[in-house]
């Protein structure tokens, strides 16, 4: 492992936590808080935070066109509820989104060999400013997992800084699947590694694989972030992605946050969720009633 990540998971004591310190924090913050943020103010923060999402191995042109304008239509159905944070699709519907969408919200991109990120640098490098070139705001990318768990910290942090000058002008989302690293520990390093390498958000996981965004892995992530903040005055997002499907999964992750980041994130320019079925979860429950919209 190379010296400069050692001294950096070392500065951040990315070895001092444990998985059963983590269980035991998520508990108690949620035992303290889920009740009174489960409410229909904080249902309407979480819709807002939402990247409206389509990564169907079928997904056509008409259904992405589809989706985009029940976005633009959403006010005239539902004017009490804040609009999503973004639409998230393959690179190949960037331009798609782009010709249809009429509302100011963020085109974010899979890329760089989304899901598995098992590709050549120079193919991750030039699918991420494709994706720029057609529009896109926003590139969520999925950290060399396989690198990262041999220990070549020092590769996974090369390309990410190789993409994240590709993405220009737009935010590199950074995805760094949880679900596959297994400890605190790595958890924790991976933030570390990419936010040093210029993510203006880390999010869990791409849902492709069983195990996604937990609450166990919010609560370390966003230490993470507040860590980093403290040292380095930089304000880092935070996406959970994969398996938030109802509400009360959307509040538990929303206590979190707000008890570990504080008010501050409480916003769609730094906490976002990802999720292809949580909105109409959430309609239901604004509702009061089914709500099959989306």
């Amino acid at each position: 492992m190379a010296t400069r990540f050692e001294d950096l998971f070392k500065t951040y004591n990315c070895d001092g936590i444990t998985d059963e310190q983590v269980k035991k924090a998520v508990e108690k913050i949620v035992s303290e808080n889920f009740e009174e943020n489960n409410t229909p103010e904080v249902w309407k923060k979480c819709f807002s935070f939402i990247d409206l999402t389509s990564l169907k191995e079928t997904d056509t042109e008409e259904e992405i066109r589809t989706m985009v304008e029940k976005v633009n239509d959403f006010d005239n159905h539902f004017p009490e509820v804040p609009s999503v944070a973004a639409v998230c699709v393959f690179p190949s519907m960037v331009s798609t989104v782009k010709d249809t969408l009429t509302e100011p919200i963020g085109i974010a991109s899979v890329a760089a060999g989304f899901p598995a990120s098992q590709t050549f640098l120079e193919v991750k490098t030039i699918e991420t400013s494709l994706c720029v070139l057609d529009g896109a705001t926003e590139i969520d990318v999925v950290i060399s997992v396989g690198k990262f768990l041999e220990g070549r910290v020092e590769d996974v942090y090369e390309e990410l800084t190789e993409i994240k000058a590709a993405c220009k002008d737009a935010h590199l989302k950074v995805i760094l699947e949880t679900g596959a690293l297994k400890t605190a520990a790595n958890i924790r390093k991976a933030s570390f590694l990419a936010m040093q390498a210029g993510a203006d958000f880390i999010k869990t996981s791409t849902g492709k694989i069983p195990a996604a965004a937990t609450p166990e892995a919010t609560y370390i992530m966003c230490s993470a972030i507040k860590d980093w903040h403290e040292k380095t005055g930089i304000k880092v997002g935070y996406k959970p992605a994969g398996g938030i499907s109802s509400t009360d999964d959307a509040v538990k992750h929303y206590s979190i946050v707000k008890e570990v980041l504080g008010e501050e994130w409480l916003n769609n320019t730094l906490f976002r969720i990802g999720t292809s079925s949580l909105a109409n979860k959430l309609l239901t429950s604004i509702q009061g009633e089914s709500v099959s919209y989306f």
